[in-house]
C-alpha cells in the first residue's frame, strides 16, 4: 500500500507514520515543518518520502497525492491557543487544505481517504459516554475558540459527501485528548509540567501555589500515543466506508486530578489556585468507544503509565522562550 499521510511531521502524525512504515508500506509524508520536525520519525525517517510545502497551495498538494493508493490526511492547526489567538490561520490551513486533499484525491484516482476530525466537533456532549451519532454544533460562532472546532466539522461534511460519489471509503476518526512525549507545548499536560518545573526552581522545597483555569472539575478522558496510534492503524486497516470512529479512553478524570498526578510523578507538593477559565471550555468528555472496540482496540496503558515517561521528556526538553503562537506563516497563500 502506497500512503500519503498529510501532516506527518506532527505528534499524531509522526506516530502514526512509524507504525505504518513497521508494517511494510510505503508511506510519503506531506508537511510543512512549521511545528514537526523529521527527527519525529525516528529510525523511520530513511524510509518515508518526505515533500515539504503549504497544504494550501494545490500544486505542491497534488503533486504530493500523485502515485498514492491511499490518504491520510491530519494537516491542520491544532493547540487552543492558536484557537483564540488566530482563528482565521486555523480556519485558513483547515478548509483550503482539505478542498486541495479532496481535489487531489479525485483528480489522481484516489479512492481510499482517512480523514481526522475532533472531539471539539460536538463541544458539549449531551451524554457521557459520548457516542460518534450526538449532534455537531457551534455554540457561539462569535466565540474564536470554535473556528477549530467549525472548521473541523466542515471536514466531516466535506469527507462524507465527496465520499458519496468520489471515494471507494471514506473513514472519518476522532482523537480525544491524545497525549505522549513531544506533544507540543500548547496543551494541558505539557503547559502544567513546564509551569510546575518553573515554580519548583524559583521556590524550592516549599508548597507551589499552582493556578488553574477554571475550578479543576472539568473532566477528560487522556490517552496514551501508542495507544491511540495502535487504534488509529485499526481505523485505518478495517474502518468501514462513511465510518465515523472515536479513539480514545472511557478514563474520565477531573483535571485537578490529573495536575495532582503530575505534580506526584515530579514529587512536588501544590496548592491548586482556581482562576477563570477561558470562555467555550467543555465542562466533560469522555467518549463511548465501542464502534472501534469492535474493530479490536483495547487501550493498554493507564494515566499513571503514561504520563512518566511524558513528564521525563518534557523535564528533558523544556518550553524554549518562543513557544508560544506569535510567529505563524503568513496567514493568505497565494501561489
Amino acid at each position: 500500500m502506497k500512503t500519503l499521510v498529510t501532516g506527518g511531521l506532527g505528534f499524531i502524525g509522526a506516530a502514526l507514520v512509524r507504525a505504518l512504515v513497521a508494517s511494510g508500506e510505503a508511506v510519503r509524508v506531506f508537511d510543512n515543518s512549521s511545528r514537526g520536525s523529521i527527527e519525529k520519525l525516528g529510525d523511520a525517517a530513511s524510509d518515508v518520502e518526505i515533500i515539504t510545502g503549504d497544504i494550501r497551495d494545490p500544486a505542491l498538494v497534488r503533486k504530493a497525492v500523485q502515485g498514492m493508493q491511499r490518504v491520510v490526511h491530519l494537516a491542520y492547526v491544532n493547540g487552543t491557543e492558536y484557537f483564540y489567538k488566530h482563528p482565521a490561520y486555523v480556519l485558513d490551513v483547515g478548509i483550503k487544505g482539505m478542498v486541495n486533499v479532496i481535489d487531489s484525491c479525485i483528480q489522481e484516482g484516489v479512492k481510499d481517504f482517512i480523514v481526522a476530525s475532533s472531539s471539539e466537533v460536538y463541544q458539549m456532549p449531551p451524554s457521557i459516554p459520548t457516542p460518534e451519532n450526538v449532534p455537531l454544533s457551534v455554540p457561539d460562532p462569535l466565540n474564536p475558540r470554535y473556528s477549530y472546532g467549525g472548521g473541523k466539522i466542515l471536514t466531516e461534511l466535506m469527507a462524507l459527501n465527496y465520499g458519496r460519489d468520489y471515494f471507494d471509503r471514506v473513514v472519518i476518526f476522532r482523537p480525544h485528548n491524545v497525549y505522549g512525549p513531544a506533544m507540543g507545548y500548547e496543551h494541558v499536560i505539557p503547559q502544567c509540567i513546564d509551569r510546575m518545573q518553573k515554580l519548583s526552581q524559583k521556590h524550592p522545597g516549599h508548597t507551589i501555589q499552582f493556578p488553574i483555569q477554571g475550578s479543576g472539575n472539568q473532566t477528560r478522558s487522556f490517552i496514551y500515543i501508542a495507544d491511540f496510534t495502535d487504534g488509529l492503524v485499526q481505523t485505518i486497516n478495517a474502518g468501514t466506508h462513511m465510518g465515523i470512529y472515536h479513539i480514545g479512553t472511557t478514563d474520565e478524570i477531573r483535571i485537578a486530578d490529573v495536575v495532582e498526578k503530575i505534580a506526584a510523578e515530579m514529587h512536588l507538593s501544590i496548592s491548586i489556585q482556581p482562576e477563570p477559565e477561558m470562555a467555550g471550555g467543555t465542562s466533560r468528555r469522555c467518549p463511548d468507544i465501542t464502534k472501534i472496540q469492535s474493530l479490536g482496540f483495547a487501550p493498554r496503558y493507564s494515566l499513571a503509565q503514561g504520563l512518566k515517561p511524558t513528564i521525563e521528556w518534557y523535564l528533558q526538553h523544556p518550553a524554549p522562550p518562543r513557544a508560544d503562537v506569535t510567529n505563524i506563516p503568513a496567514l493568505f497563500f497565494h501561489s
